[in-house]
């Protein structure tokens, strides 16, 4: 059977020194499988986008910004993510200008800047401290990862960089 994974974007926005990170507090929902944790801005492709674009619409609705600089840091397959065991893949970009004032809130949390050095203190997916150094290291080539889960929990991870 093929793979047919929901594509996804998935945006780290840094602030003007470089220091932090902007970051969604998903705390709004009770219903919210993301609940407590920690985590970038983005969401699903739509169809009539490409993934810069889908980077763009996500950031500005989630965050009231515009994307200025950005660069792709890696994609990740997420094979059974989804909570009925659907299959994810993500694409990943750092945010390294924007244009506005970030809001402080949006439906599914609250928006805070984070010291990037105190990321991984945070509560988040078990996953993304996997991933996460790869996203702030000075490596300039992207990295290529697969994560799969199993009942909620990764099971394992592995990268390249070409």
């Amino acid at each position: 059977m093929p793979y047919t994974p929901i594509l996804a974007t998935l945006a780290y926005v840094l602030s003007p020194d470089k220091k932090q990170v902007l970051l969604i507090h998903r705390n709004a929902r009770e219903n919210d499988e993301h609940l407590g944790k920690y985590n970038g801005l983005g969401g699903k492709v739509e169809d009539n986008e490409d993934v810069v674009a889908s980077i763009r619409r996500e950031v500005m609705e989630e965050a009231g910004i515009v994307c200025e600089r950005m660069s792709l840091r890696g994609s990740i397959s997420w094979p059974f993510f989804g909570k009925n065991g659907e299959h994810w893949y993500g694409l990943i970009f750092l945010v390294e200008t924007f244009t506005g004032t970030p809001l402080t809130r949006n439906p599914e949390g609250d928006l805070c800047w984070v010291d990037v050095d105190k990321i991984m203190a945070l509560p988040m997916w078990d996953g993304d401290r996997h991933f996460l150094p790869l996203v702030f290291d000075d490596d300039p080539r992207p990295f290529h990862g697969v994560m799969p889960y199993q009942d909620g929990k990764m099971k394992s991870w592995s990268f390249s960089r070409i």
